[in-house]
Protein backbone atom coordinates (compact mmCIF):
# COMPACT_ATOMS: atom_id res chain seq x y z
CA UNK A 1 0.00 0.00 0.00
CA UNK A 2 1.27 3.47 -0.94
CA UNK A 3 0.89 5.36 2.34
CA UNK A 4 2.56 8.45 0.84
CA UNK A 5 -0.18 8.69 -1.77
CA UNK A 6 -2.89 8.30 0.89
CA UNK A 7 -1.27 10.99 3.05
CA UNK A 8 -1.20 13.26 -0.01
CA UNK A 9 -4.95 12.81 -0.47
CA UNK A 10 -5.54 13.75 3.17
CA UNK A 11 -3.26 16.80 2.85
CA UNK A 12 -5.28 18.05 -0.13
CA UNK A 13 -8.48 17.77 1.93
CA UNK A 14 -6.79 19.69 4.77
CA UNK A 15 -5.47 22.48 2.52
CA UNK A 16 -8.62 24.58 2.72
CA UNK A 17 -9.09 24.20 6.47
CA UNK A 18 -7.95 26.97 8.85
CA UNK A 19 -5.47 25.08 11.04
CA UNK A 20 -2.33 25.78 13.04
CA UNK A 21 -0.97 22.29 12.41
CA UNK A 22 -1.82 18.70 11.57
CA UNK A 23 -0.48 15.16 11.88
CA UNK A 24 -1.37 12.18 9.68
CA UNK A 25 -0.77 8.66 11.01
CA UNK A 26 -1.34 5.55 8.89
CA UNK A 27 -1.01 1.90 9.81
CA UNK A 28 -1.73 -1.47 8.25
CA UNK A 29 -1.10 -4.99 9.48
CA UNK A 30 -1.66 -8.64 8.75
CA UNK A 31 -2.38 -10.66 11.88
CA UNK A 32 -2.55 -14.43 12.20
CA UNK A 33 -3.50 -16.26 15.40
CA UNK A 34 -4.03 -20.00 15.68
CA UNK A 35 -4.45 -22.49 18.52
CA UNK A 36 -4.24 -26.27 18.49
CA UNK A 37 -5.64 -28.83 20.89
CA UNK A 38 -5.32 -32.62 20.91
CA UNK A 39 -3.50 -32.62 17.58
CA UNK A 40 -6.10 -30.53 15.75
CA UNK A 41 -6.47 -26.86 14.86
CA UNK A 42 -8.92 -25.42 17.38
CA UNK A 43 -8.85 -21.73 16.39
CA UNK A 44 -7.66 -19.95 13.24
CA UNK A 45 -8.02 -16.20 12.86
CA UNK A 46 -6.56 -13.92 10.20
CA UNK A 47 -7.15 -10.20 9.77
CA UNK A 48 -5.64 -7.37 7.75
CA UNK A 49 -6.78 -4.06 9.25
CA UNK A 50 -5.76 -0.71 7.79
CA UNK A 51 -6.58 2.79 8.94
CA UNK A 52 -5.70 6.44 9.30
CA UNK A 53 -5.80 8.86 12.19
CA UNK A 54 -5.50 12.60 12.29
CA UNK A 55 -4.58 15.16 14.91
CA UNK A 56 -5.26 18.83 14.20
CA UNK A 57 -4.11 21.84 16.18
CA UNK A 58 -6.31 24.90 16.15
CA UNK A 59 -6.15 27.90 18.50
CA UNK A 60 -4.12 25.96 21.07
CA UNK A 61 -6.45 22.94 21.18
CA UNK A 62 -5.83 19.47 19.75
CA UNK A 63 -8.52 17.46 18.00
CA UNK A 64 -8.33 13.79 17.04
CA UNK A 65 -10.22 11.40 14.81
CA UNK A 66 -9.61 8.19 12.88
CA UNK A 67 -11.00 6.13 10.02
CA UNK A 68 -10.71 2.43 9.22
CA UNK A 69 -11.68 3.22 5.62
CA UNK A 70 -9.43 5.12 3.21
CA UNK A 71 -12.26 6.14 0.90
CA UNK A 72 -12.35 9.85 0.10
CA UNK A 73 -15.71 10.47 1.80
CA UNK A 74 -14.61 8.69 4.99
CA UNK A 75 -11.33 10.62 5.11
CA UNK A 76 -13.29 13.88 4.76
CA UNK A 77 -15.52 12.85 7.66
CA UNK A 78 -12.42 12.06 9.72
CA UNK A 79 -11.15 15.59 9.13
CA UNK A 80 -14.49 17.10 10.08
CA UNK A 81 -14.59 15.10 13.31
CA UNK A 82 -11.04 16.12 14.24
CA UNK A 83 -11.91 19.79 13.69
CA UNK A 84 -15.01 19.49 15.86
CA UNK A 85 -12.82 17.89 18.53
CA UNK A 86 -10.37 20.78 18.43
CA UNK A 87 -13.14 23.36 18.59
CA UNK A 88 -14.67 21.75 21.68
CA UNK A 89 -11.37 21.31 23.58
CA UNK A 90 -9.96 23.86 26.00
CA UNK A 91 -6.88 25.63 24.68
CA UNK A 92 -3.61 24.39 26.20
CA UNK A 93 -0.36 26.26 25.61
CA UNK A 94 1.64 23.03 25.80
CA UNK A 95 -0.15 21.26 22.96
CA UNK A 96 2.29 20.98 20.07
CA UNK A 97 3.49 18.79 17.24
CA UNK A 98 7.16 17.75 17.09
CA UNK A 99 9.75 19.09 14.66
CA UNK A 100 11.65 16.91 12.18
CA UNK A 101 14.73 14.95 13.31
CA UNK A 102 16.98 12.21 11.97
CA UNK A 103 15.80 8.68 12.67
CA UNK A 104 18.11 5.83 13.71
CA UNK A 105 18.58 2.98 11.25
CA UNK A 106 17.38 -0.26 12.85
CA UNK A 107 18.22 -3.63 11.36
CA UNK A 108 16.12 -6.74 11.88
CA UNK A 109 12.70 -5.15 12.41
CA UNK A 110 11.17 -6.90 9.40
CA UNK A 111 11.43 -10.57 8.41
CA UNK A 112 11.30 -10.50 4.60
CA UNK A 113 10.73 -14.26 4.48
CA UNK A 114 7.75 -14.45 6.82
CA UNK A 115 5.09 -14.13 4.12
CA UNK A 116 6.76 -16.96 2.18
CA UNK A 117 6.39 -19.41 5.09
CA UNK A 118 3.35 -21.59 4.28
CA UNK A 119 0.44 -21.67 6.72
CA UNK A 120 0.97 -25.41 7.04
CA UNK A 121 4.40 -24.76 8.61
CA UNK A 122 2.89 -22.31 11.08
CA UNK A 123 0.22 -24.81 12.09
CA UNK A 124 2.91 -27.48 12.41
CA UNK A 125 4.86 -25.24 14.77
CA UNK A 126 1.90 -25.12 17.20
CA UNK A 127 1.32 -28.87 16.83
CA UNK A 128 5.01 -29.57 17.48
CA UNK A 129 4.87 -27.42 20.60
CA UNK A 130 1.94 -29.48 21.88
CA UNK A 131 3.73 -32.76 21.10
CA UNK A 132 6.98 -31.67 22.74
CA UNK A 133 5.40 -30.49 25.98
CA UNK A 134 3.39 -33.70 26.37
CA UNK A 135 6.55 -35.74 25.79
CA UNK A 136 8.63 -33.68 28.24
CA UNK A 137 7.40 -35.47 31.38
CA UNK A 138 4.85 -38.27 31.98
CA UNK A 139 3.26 -36.13 34.70
CA UNK A 140 2.18 -33.57 32.07
CA UNK A 141 -1.32 -34.86 31.40
CA UNK A 142 -2.87 -32.30 29.07
CA UNK A 143 -2.27 -29.14 27.12
CA UNK A 144 -4.83 -26.41 27.66
CA UNK A 145 -3.62 -24.35 24.70
CA UNK A 146 -0.70 -24.32 22.28
CA UNK A 147 -0.59 -21.28 20.02
CA UNK A 148 1.18 -19.52 17.19
CA UNK A 149 0.77 -15.83 16.34
CA UNK A 150 2.30 -13.35 13.94
CA UNK A 151 1.93 -9.72 12.95
CA UNK A 152 3.39 -7.96 9.93
CA UNK A 153 2.81 -4.21 10.09
CA UNK A 154 3.60 -0.92 8.36
CA UNK A 155 3.60 2.52 10.02
CA UNK A 156 3.67 5.96 8.42
CA UNK A 157 3.61 9.45 9.93
CA UNK A 158 3.73 12.97 8.51
CA UNK A 159 3.01 16.36 10.07
CA UNK A 160 2.77 19.97 8.99
CA UNK A 161 6.21 20.81 10.44
CA UNK A 162 7.95 18.40 8.08
CA UNK A 163 8.10 15.26 10.21
CA UNK A 164 8.04 12.28 7.83
CA UNK A 165 8.74 8.66 8.70
CA UNK A 166 7.84 5.15 7.65
CA UNK A 167 8.88 1.64 8.70
CA UNK A 168 7.82 -2.01 8.56
CA UNK A 169 8.06 -4.65 11.25
CA UNK A 170 7.18 -8.25 12.06
CA UNK A 171 6.62 -10.18 15.27
CA UNK A 172 6.21 -13.92 15.78
CA UNK A 173 5.23 -15.70 18.99
CA UNK A 174 4.31 -19.11 20.38
CA UNK A 175 2.97 -20.07 23.81
CA UNK A 176 1.69 -23.11 25.66
CA UNK A 177 -0.16 -23.75 28.93
CA UNK A 178 -0.12 -27.24 30.44
CA UNK A 179 -1.46 -29.18 33.41
CA UNK A 180 0.69 -31.64 35.39
CA UNK A 181 -0.77 -34.15 37.83
CA UNK A 182 0.68 -36.53 40.44
CA UNK A 183 -0.52 -38.02 43.73
CA UNK A 184 -3.81 -36.14 43.65
CA UNK A 185 -2.14 -32.77 43.05
CA UNK A 186 -2.53 -30.63 39.93
CA UNK A 187 -0.38 -27.69 38.82
CA UNK A 188 -0.31 -25.44 35.77
CA UNK A 189 2.69 -24.23 33.80
CA UNK A 190 3.00 -21.68 31.01
CA UNK A 191 5.69 -20.19 28.85
CA UNK A 192 6.17 -18.38 25.56
CA UNK A 193 8.72 -17.13 23.08
CA UNK A 194 8.77 -14.21 20.67
CA UNK A 195 10.99 -12.79 17.97
CA UNK A 196 10.94 -10.45 15.00
CA UNK A 197 11.71 -13.49 12.82
CA UNK A 198 9.96 -16.80 12.17
CA UNK A 199 13.15 -18.75 12.87
CA UNK A 200 13.78 -16.82 16.09
CA UNK A 201 11.32 -18.86 18.20
CA UNK A 202 12.42 -22.24 19.57
CA UNK A 203 9.39 -24.31 20.60
CA UNK A 204 11.59 -26.95 22.25
CA UNK A 205 12.76 -24.40 24.81
CA UNK A 206 9.20 -23.23 25.42
CA UNK A 207 7.97 -26.80 25.90
CA UNK A 208 10.70 -27.74 28.38
CA UNK A 209 10.16 -24.59 30.41
CA UNK A 210 6.35 -24.87 30.58
CA UNK A 211 6.53 -28.55 31.55
CA UNK A 212 9.18 -27.79 34.18
CA UNK A 213 7.09 -25.03 35.72
CA UNK A 214 4.05 -27.30 36.04
CA UNK A 215 5.85 -30.38 37.36
CA UNK A 216 8.18 -28.39 39.61
CA UNK A 217 5.33 -27.23 41.82
CA UNK A 218 3.69 -30.64 42.28
CA UNK A 219 3.40 -31.45 45.96
CA UNK A 220 3.84 -27.83 47.02
CA UNK A 221 2.78 -26.93 50.56
CA UNK A 222 2.88 -23.72 52.63
CA UNK A 223 5.78 -22.70 54.88
CA UNK A 224 5.72 -20.97 58.23
CA UNK A 225 5.58 -17.17 58.17
CA UNK A 226 8.98 -15.53 58.28
CA UNK A 227 11.02 -12.53 57.24
CA UNK A 228 13.76 -13.85 54.99
CA UNK A 229 15.82 -13.37 51.82
CA UNK A 230 13.64 -13.67 48.72
CA UNK A 231 14.81 -14.53 45.21
CA UNK A 232 12.54 -13.22 42.47
CA UNK A 233 12.71 -15.27 39.28
CA UNK A 234 13.11 -13.02 36.23
CA UNK A 235 9.43 -13.19 35.26
CA UNK A 236 8.31 -12.11 38.73
CA UNK A 237 10.95 -9.36 38.84
CA UNK A 238 9.65 -8.11 35.47
CA UNK A 239 6.07 -8.11 36.81
CA UNK A 240 7.10 -5.91 39.71
CA UNK A 241 9.23 -3.66 37.50
CA UNK A 242 6.23 -3.19 35.21
CA UNK A 243 4.31 -1.74 38.17
CA UNK A 244 7.10 0.78 38.67
CA UNK A 245 7.20 1.74 34.97
CA UNK A 246 4.39 4.37 35.04
CA UNK A 247 6.21 6.17 37.85
CA UNK A 248 9.02 6.99 35.40
CA UNK A 249 6.59 8.77 33.05
CA UNK A 250 6.64 12.55 33.32
CA UNK A 251 2.85 12.50 32.94
CA UNK A 252 2.56 10.57 36.22
CA UNK A 253 4.93 13.02 37.92
CA UNK A 254 2.96 16.01 36.69
CA UNK A 255 -0.33 14.49 37.87
CA UNK A 256 1.03 13.54 41.30
CA UNK A 257 0.57 9.83 40.59
CA UNK A 258 4.18 8.66 40.78
CA UNK A 259 6.11 7.13 43.65
CA UNK A 260 9.23 8.76 42.12
CA UNK A 261 7.94 12.35 42.22
CA UNK A 262 10.52 14.81 43.55
CA UNK A 263 13.23 12.14 43.77
CA UNK A 264 15.32 12.94 40.68
CA UNK A 265 19.00 12.75 41.56
CA UNK A 266 18.36 10.92 44.82
CA UNK A 267 19.77 7.51 45.78
CA UNK A 268 16.65 5.36 45.98
CA UNK A 269 17.65 2.08 44.27
CA UNK A 270 20.24 -0.58 44.97
CA UNK A 271 23.59 0.49 43.49
CA UNK A 272 23.60 -2.88 41.69
CA UNK A 273 20.64 -1.88 39.49
CA UNK A 274 20.78 -0.07 36.17
CA UNK A 275 17.34 0.64 34.70
CA UNK A 276 16.89 1.59 31.04
CA UNK A 277 14.22 2.42 28.51
CA UNK A 278 15.73 1.47 25.15
CA UNK A 279 13.49 2.16 22.16
CA UNK A 280 16.18 1.06 19.70
CA UNK A 281 17.15 -2.24 21.37
CA UNK A 282 17.99 -4.90 18.74
CA UNK A 283 15.19 -7.47 18.70
CA UNK A 284 13.09 -5.53 21.21
CA UNK A 285 9.33 -5.88 21.00
CA UNK A 286 8.90 -2.09 21.23
CA UNK A 287 11.88 -1.11 19.07
CA UNK A 288 11.18 1.37 16.25
CA UNK A 289 12.93 4.30 14.57
CA UNK A 290 10.33 6.75 15.88
CA UNK A 291 7.60 6.92 18.48
CA UNK A 292 3.87 7.54 18.17
CA UNK A 293 4.40 11.22 17.33
CA UNK A 294 7.32 10.83 14.95
CA UNK A 295 10.04 11.63 17.50
CA UNK A 296 13.18 9.45 17.23
CA UNK A 297 13.23 6.66 19.81
CA UNK A 298 16.35 6.44 21.93
CA UNK A 299 18.20 4.61 24.67
CA UNK A 300 17.59 6.36 27.99
CA UNK A 301 19.40 5.39 31.20
CA UNK A 302 16.98 6.05 34.06
CA UNK A 303 18.80 4.74 37.14
CA UNK A 304 22.45 3.97 37.87
CA UNK A 305 24.61 3.73 40.99
CA UNK A 306 21.39 3.81 43.00
CA UNK A 307 20.36 7.25 41.72
CA UNK A 308 17.23 8.23 39.80
CA UNK A 309 18.58 10.02 36.71
CA UNK A 310 15.39 11.30 35.10
CA UNK A 311 11.98 10.65 33.61
CA UNK A 312 10.43 9.72 30.26
CA UNK A 313 8.76 12.37 28.10
CA UNK A 314 6.53 12.76 25.08
CA UNK A 315 6.14 16.11 23.30
CA UNK A 316 3.38 17.46 25.57
CA UNK A 317 4.91 16.54 28.93
CA UNK A 318 8.33 17.74 27.75
CA UNK A 319 6.87 21.14 26.88
CA UNK A 320 5.32 21.42 30.36
CA UNK A 321 8.68 20.75 32.04
CA UNK A 322 10.84 22.67 29.60
CA UNK A 323 12.53 19.40 28.57
CA UNK A 324 13.12 17.45 25.36
CA UNK A 325 10.98 14.46 24.39
CA UNK A 326 12.72 11.15 25.04
CA UNK A 327 10.70 9.47 22.26
CA UNK A 328 8.21 7.91 24.65
CA UNK A 329 4.89 8.49 22.94
CA UNK A 330 3.04 5.24 22.26
CA UNK A 331 -0.07 4.32 20.26
CA UNK A 332 -2.39 1.34 20.26
CA UNK A 333 -3.09 1.53 16.52
CA UNK A 334 -4.94 4.26 14.67
CA UNK A 335 -7.92 4.26 17.04
CA UNK A 336 -6.03 5.68 20.01
CA UNK A 337 -4.42 9.05 20.60
CA UNK A 338 -0.69 9.04 21.27
CA UNK A 339 0.08 8.89 24.98
CA UNK A 340 3.19 8.53 27.19
CA UNK A 341 4.51 5.01 27.66
CA UNK A 342 7.65 2.91 28.01
CA UNK A 343 9.44 1.26 25.10
CA UNK A 344 11.79 -1.64 25.96
CA UNK A 345 11.95 -1.03 29.71
CA UNK A 346 14.32 -3.22 31.71
CA UNK A 347 16.89 -3.82 34.41
CA UNK A 348 20.29 -4.47 32.89
CA UNK A 349 21.73 -7.98 33.08
CA UNK A 350 23.90 -8.88 36.06
CA UNK A 351 26.90 -11.18 36.20
CA UNK A 352 25.85 -13.82 38.76
CA UNK A 353 24.59 -17.26 37.65
CA UNK A 354 21.18 -18.07 39.15
CA UNK A 355 22.65 -20.55 41.64
CA UNK A 356 24.76 -17.75 43.11
CA UNK A 357 21.52 -16.12 44.29
CA UNK A 358 20.84 -19.23 46.41
CA UNK A 359 24.27 -19.22 48.03
CA UNK A 360 24.45 -17.82 51.56
CA UNK A 361 20.66 -18.15 51.97
CA UNK A 362 20.21 -20.30 55.08
CA UNK A 363 16.42 -20.08 54.88
CA UNK A 364 14.47 -18.20 52.25
CA UNK A 365 12.24 -18.60 49.20
CA UNK A 366 12.46 -18.44 45.42
CA UNK A 367 9.32 -16.83 44.01
CA UNK A 368 8.32 -18.15 40.59
CA UNK A 369 4.74 -16.89 40.43
CA UNK A 370 2.71 -14.08 41.98
CA UNK A 371 -1.04 -13.49 41.96
CA UNK A 372 -2.71 -10.10 42.17
CA UNK A 373 0.32 -7.86 41.58
CA UNK A 374 -2.04 -5.34 39.96
CA UNK A 375 -3.47 -4.63 43.43
CA UNK A 376 -0.25 -2.89 44.54
CA UNK A 377 -0.67 0.78 45.42
CA UNK A 378 0.72 2.75 42.44
CA UNK A 379 1.44 5.83 44.57
CA UNK A 380 2.88 4.43 47.80
CA UNK A 381 4.28 1.24 46.26
CA UNK A 382 2.92 -0.98 49.04
CA UNK A 383 1.97 -4.53 48.00
CA UNK A 384 0.79 -7.83 49.46
CA UNK A 385 0.26 -10.62 46.93
CA UNK A 386 -0.17 -14.37 46.76
CA UNK A 387 2.87 -16.32 45.64
CA UNK A 388 4.32 -19.74 44.90
CA UNK A 389 7.83 -21.04 44.42
CA UNK A 390 10.45 -22.99 46.34
CA UNK A 391 11.93 -23.13 49.82
CA UNK A 392 15.68 -22.55 50.06
CA UNK A 393 17.61 -24.09 52.96
CA UNK A 394 21.37 -24.06 53.36
CA UNK A 395 21.86 -22.52 49.92
CA UNK A 396 19.88 -25.15 47.98
CA UNK A 397 16.26 -25.56 46.89
CA UNK A 398 14.60 -28.20 49.06
CA UNK A 399 10.89 -28.29 48.16
CA UNK A 400 8.08 -26.44 46.34
CA UNK A 401 5.84 -24.05 48.28
CA UNK A 402 2.42 -22.53 47.64
CA UNK A 403 -0.30 -20.79 49.62
CA UNK A 404 2.07 -18.03 50.73
CA UNK A 405 2.04 -14.27 50.36
CA UNK A 406 4.85 -11.74 50.08
CA UNK A 407 4.46 -8.14 51.19
CA UNK A 408 6.51 -4.98 51.27
CA UNK A 409 7.11 -1.80 49.31
CA UNK A 410 8.23 -1.69 45.67
CA UNK A 411 10.84 1.04 46.21
CA UNK A 412 12.16 -0.67 49.32
CA UNK A 413 12.32 -3.94 47.36
CA UNK A 414 14.44 -2.40 44.60
CA UNK A 415 16.58 -0.59 47.18
CA UNK A 416 17.51 -3.85 48.93
CA UNK A 417 18.55 -5.94 45.91
CA UNK A 418 21.87 -7.54 46.87
CA UNK A 419 22.52 -9.87 43.88
CA UNK A 420 21.55 -9.50 40.20
CA UNK A 421 21.55 -12.63 38.03
CA UNK A 422 22.76 -12.96 34.45
CA UNK A 423 19.43 -14.26 33.06
CA UNK A 424 17.79 -11.09 31.69
CA UNK A 425 14.60 -11.96 29.84
CA UNK A 426 11.89 -9.82 28.31
CA UNK A 427 8.21 -10.49 28.94
CA UNK A 428 6.73 -8.30 26.24
CA UNK A 429 8.33 -4.86 26.39
CA UNK A 430 9.45 -5.19 30.04
CA UNK A 431 12.43 -7.29 31.10
CA UNK A 432 14.52 -8.17 34.12
CA UNK A 433 17.08 -10.67 35.33
CA UNK A 434 16.37 -12.63 38.51
CA UNK A 435 16.98 -10.58 41.68
CA UNK A 436 17.79 -11.45 45.27
CA UNK A 437 16.17 -9.20 47.89
CA UNK A 438 17.80 -8.92 51.31
CA UNK A 439 14.53 -9.58 53.13
CA UNK A 440 10.76 -9.54 52.61
CA UNK A 441 7.85 -10.59 54.79
CA UNK A 442 6.57 -14.03 53.77
CA UNK A 443 3.21 -15.06 55.20
CA UNK A 444 2.46 -18.75 55.32
CA UNK A 445 0.96 -21.34 57.64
Amino acid sequence: MDFSQTAGRIEKLLASRPLDGWEIYLQSSRNLALEVKEGEVDTFRCAAPVGASLRVLKNGAMGFSYSTSLDEADLARMIDSALVGAETQTADEYQALPLPALYPELAGLFDEGLTAVPEKAKIERALELERLVLAADPRVKRVRKASYGENAYSVFIRNSHGVAGEYRGTSVSSSVSVVAEANGDSQMGWDFGFSTRFDGVDVAIIARSAAGKATGLLGATPVASMRCPVILQNGVAADILELLAPSFLAESIQKGKSMLAGKEGESIFSPLLRIRDDGVLPGGMASAPFDGEGVPQRNTLLAADGRLLGYLYDTYTAAKDGKESTGNSTRSGVKGTPHPGVNNFFIENGTAPFNALLADVQRGVVITDVMGMHTANPISGDFSVGAAGFLVEGGVITRPVKGIAISGNILELFRTVDVVADDLRFFGAVGSPSLRIEALDVSGS
